[in-house]
């Protein structure tokens, strides 16, 4: 009787609504928007179908972002059997090798669904599934170290989602250089929103040996670091704005900057309590800010 359990569980199915939380699509949104931003910022010029749009939003976020959730999981599922076991490889829901096999489909799917896309949505799909099993897999497991791991995550939910936007638009070409430069800085700038993001875990951080920038560096220092890092980006942007001479929009990213500067403030008093406070307002300055600069390199209302 004591060995029928386990037994049952290993050679057990996973369930759809299993496989559907290992995808987590909570976690969707952001390179979504990302993705939506490169949208925008192709400009109205070309009139690509319903359906591109469509298939890139699935790329962006069920399929790419999904992959590197399955991935996350599988190789943090003896974690999650101390930190939470009713998660669903460490509780059996989704038992044996199933998990990493889902993970290699999964991320097979996503690379053929983006080849039909065009060479540069390919070329970005690549790079992002590549450092989606980097940040997660030994030997690399980037996620171990927060100044790595923060960037992978950011480049590939920020900077290569938008590209792979605007490179859906443009019929699968490489996207001009403002757009990748500005898809460039707001990954940077992603850097610090990860880093406030990983205030949640430093307990668990210090007790896993996992270097998070909090972990590493405190909560108030690493709170001073996360701000430089959204701050820099987003006056880089304003000031590349002026160069191109859309006026408007770098106003409009200016006051998402001085709005964050204020909430930066109130951060700073109590970075352990205030975290999630500025997640739920400084970040979405900043996104709101993101889809400002989109409008304006796409030249919507010139």
């Amino acid at each position: 009787m004591t060995q029928s359990a386990p037994v049952s569980v290993t050679v057990g199915r996973a369930s759809p609504g299993a496989l559907l939380e290992l995808l987590k699509p909570i976690t969707w949104f952001p390179p979504m928007w990302a993705f939506l931003c490169g949208w925008v910022s192709a400009g109205p010029g070309t009139a690509p179908t319903a359906w591109a749009l469509l298939a890139g939003i699935a790329l962006t976020g069920p399929l790419v972002c999904g992959a590197s959730q399955i991935v996350n999981d599988w190789f943090d599922k003896d974690v999650d059997a101390l930190n939470e076991p009713h998660r669903p490889i460490p509780s059996g829901r989704v038992p044996g090798n199933t998990a990493l096999h889902f993970a290699v489909i999964w991320t097979v799917i996503a690379q053929a669904w983006a080849l039909m896309l065009g060479t540069w949505v390919a070329a970005a799909t690549c790079l992002g599934l590549l450092l989606a099993w980097a940040y997660s897999a030994p030997p690399l497991r980037l996620k171990l170290n927060g100044w790595w791991g923060n960037s992978a995550v950011g480049l590939s939910y920020e900077g290569l989602a938008w590209i792979t936007g605007a490179a859906i638009v443009l019929g699968g070409k490489l996207p001009p250089s403002p757009i990748v430069m500005i898809a460039l800085l707001y990954s940077i700038g992603a850097h610090g929103i990860m880093t406030l993001n990983d205030f949640k875990s430093v307990h668990g951080d210090l007790r896993m040996g996992i270097r998070s920038l909090p972990a590493q560096l405190g909560r108030e220092k690493a709170a001073k670091v996360a701000c430089v890092f959204m701050l820099i980006p987003q006056l880089c942007v304003v000031a590349l704005l002026l160069h191109w001479q859309l006026v408007l929009c770098a106003a409009a990213v200016s006051s998402s900057v001085l709005a964050q500067l204020l909430a930066m403030r109130r951060l700073l008093s109590d970075p352990e309590r205030l975290a999630p406070w500025y997640n739920a307002t400084g970040v979405s300055l900043y996104v709101a800010g993101m889809m400002a600069t989109a409008v304006g390199l796409g030249g919507w209302f010139t």
